[in-house]
């Protein structure tokens, strides 16, 4: 004979101990202005950024000038541009999102950077060292593109901050 066991039911309708003095989790929403201007200024900040280290990237890469402008020239050359920008999108309104559960209140230019750089040492670093060092890629390219994205997640992390919700 098999014991009797509690039913769902019954597990569903016990009593449930009140959150005493304790705020429920809220969600303060996004700004979508603020996503907007912070995907900008994310995709301008890596246009600087690659303006600033290309030749060390480039040869990192292992190619050249001539080669880059070669590749230009071909059809669809301008997509990796336009993914850039969609990606700062996407990377806005979900930051805008981590942060706005925060709670109104906490919706500040300090919290969303600090929210901006956990995402990128938890997901984005971490992801981008296994995948560098499996590939055995130079490790000047894990730095300029792992600077390139904490840069990125930072700042949008300090626009939805400073929008606010």
């Amino acid at each position: 004979m098999v014991p009797a066991t509690p039913s769902l039911r019954g597990a569903v309708s016990a009593k449930v101990t009140p959150l005493v003095g304790k705020k429920p989790m809220t969600f303060a929403g996004v700004n979508y202005l603020a996503i907007i201007v912070a995907a900008i200024a994310a995709w301008l900040a890596g246009a600087g950024w690659y303006m600033a280290f290309g030749k060390i990237w480039m040869a990192a890469l292992g190619t050249t000038p001539e080669k880059m402008q070669q590749m230009r020239q071909k059809p669809g050359a301008f997509l990796p541009f336009v993914y850039a920008f969609v990606a700062d999108l996407v990377m806005a309104w979900v930051l805008a999102g981590l942060v706005g559960h925060l709670g109104t209140d906490q919706v500040t230019i300090k919290n969303g950077i600090i929210s901006g750089a956990f995402c990128w040492l938890g997901f984005v670093f971490t992801t981008m060292l296994v995948n560098n060092s499996f590939g055995r890629r130079d490790w000047r390219l894990l730095l300029i593109d792992g600077g390139h994205w904490l840069l990125v997640l930072a700042l949008i992390g300090a626009i939805i901050g400073a929008f606010g919700v």
